[in-house]
């Protein structure tokens, strides 16, 4: 099992966020990827844990040929764009956008006076030239809820043989997955193969025994 700590890489972002990059695959940001970073598993190939200035924008910016998958942790969001301009967020809400050949263009805005959190996923996506796509999930206490990936003839999750699940653990509870995974918690903590993990841990194994010590939400990527 490795283990990678939010909190021992560099601090940085840009505009109106301050983040922390654990994932930066070089697939993708070939010799920009920084030593510290991992690389991605399945067509994951970014995950920044990102804190919005009060009032703190990204601005307006586009994508093509990359799904960005955006879990709200603390606070809210307003989401402005090309895809589901006006959409609002807030904790336990998970937005999933599709570039595709397409293209996207996006805003997210922190509309408080106090800092959000929100953690951003990069995915390659399986085929090229698709058509841009959004879907917005609430997350349901006490299991995992799917919001990316699956089968191209289903409608529920942009299709993508890379599974992300989000996991709502409460206090005293488990979750199992017999499959390599890629694991961030970002609330909580508790017991992940033996191992104590909290808020801020990216943890890395061939498989998934976590049992919740306090209310804890995580993030779990694996393949199909």
């Amino acid at each position: 099992m490795r283990i990678l700590h939010r909190d021992d890489l560099e601090y940085g972002g840009f505009a109106g966020l301050r983040e922390h990059r654990l994932v930066i695959d070089s697939r993708f940001f070939g010799e920009h990827k920084p030593v510290e970073a991992w690389n991605g598993i399945g067509n994951l190939v970014y995950l920044a844990d990102a804190q919005f200035l009060p009032k703190g924008e990204t601005h307006l910016h586009n994508h093509k040929e990359i799904d960005v998958i955006s879990v709200m942790v603390k606070g809210r969001i307003i989401h402005e764009g090309s895809l589901k301009h006006g959409q609002k967020m807030e904790s336990y809400h998970v937005q999933a956008q599709r570039a595709g050949s397409e293209g996207f263009s996006h805003n997210e805005i922190n509309p408080d006076d106090i800092e959000n959190r929100m953690i951003q996923l990069w995915v390659m996506p399986e085929c090229p030239d698709q058509a841009a796509g959004y879907k917005l999930y609430s997350l349901i206490e006490g299991g995992l809820t799917r919001i990316y990936g699956g089968k191209p003839t289903q409608q529920e999750t942009l299709d993508s043989n890379t599974l992300i699940d989000v996991g709502v653990i409460l206090a005293g509870k488990s979750v199992s997955l017999n499959t390599p995974v890629m694991v961030y918690i970002t609330r909580g903590l508790g017991i992940l193969n033996g191992q104590l993990v909290e808020d801020g841990d990216l943890i890395q194994d061939d498989r998934l025994e976590f049992s919740a010590n306090d209310d804890t939400q995580l993030i779990v990527i694996h393949t199909r």
